[in-house]
């Protein structure tokens, strides 16, 4: 199993692409950390891994509110002296015209993307500065890179977006030395079949939507790799 040993936390894992993540990685033996804003849709991940053979532990966090996301850092800590991987995955998507969303929402959308993502990193650097192998992985997406506009989603998803590309950009040079690779993905709108049904292994075709599971191939190639390669970046084409 590949990634036998391997302590990984994935944010935002109750659904969607952090809970194929975690599903991906413990099939083949990582023990996987997951939060999500609710406890029972973390630890109905935590469930699905476990069903696959996995270890899984489940947490609560809501990444806009900083003292939710000490609290999980600290029983996290309490959990596992090391961490070698991070995935920062949680960031709430929202889409609709601009005067739409509620003031709220908005700030919501921002706070958890942008500012969530640094308190996290902060919050768990400790851990992953104990493991030999350190990684931190972020889900930006194609709304963070220079230019684009080709997404559906609100001007604050692009704003939180944008803050997490100019965070990961910066951290890797500044975590290098320390041995620790800071990579980040920024792809397109893509597709998320479930990682337990018959369309997770479908075959795929030139010309079709990126799905999850290519996402998935792209952490593991880039966590598996080794300790002098530093892949910083994965841009996409948009089909």
């Amino acid at each position: 199993m590949g990634f036998t040993g391997y302590r990984v936390v994935v944010t935002g894992a109750g659904r969607g692409f952090g809970r194929a993540l975690a599903i991906a990685l413990g099939r083949e033996g990582a023990e996987v950390f997951v939060s999500a804003r609710s406890f029972a849709a973390a630890e109905g991940t935590a469930q699905e891994v476990r069903h696959v053979g996995g270890r899984a532990h489940a947490f609560e966090c809501d990444l806009a509110d900083p003292e939710s996301v000490r609290g999980f850092a600290e029983a996290l800590a309490e959990t596992t002296r090391a961490v070698d991987v991070l995935v920062n995955n949680g960031a709430p998507y929202l889409d609709g015209g601009f005067a739409e969303p509620d003031d709220d929402r908005i700030a919501e959308t921002i706070a958890a993307g942008a500012a969530g993502t640094v308190l996290m990193t902060k919050a768990v650097l400790p851990l992953l500065l104990r493991s030999p192998r350190p990684d931190i992985v972020t889900m930006v997406s194609g709304c963070g890179e220079y230019g684009n506009h080709r997404s559906e989603a609100h001007e604050a998803f692009y704003a939180a977006k944008a803050a997490q590309a100019g965070f990961t950009e910066v951290l890797s040079k500044r975590l290098r030395p320390q041995g620790v690779r800071v990579i980040s993905l920024y792809p397109p709108d893509f597709d998320n079949p479930d990682p337990l049904g018959p369309d997770w292994n479908a075959p795929t075709h030139g010309g079709d939507a990126l799905n999850a599971r290519s996402l998935v191939d792209c952490v593991r190639f880039a966590i598996g790799q080794p300790r002098d390669c530093f892949i910083k970046s994965f841009y996409f084409e948009q089909a």
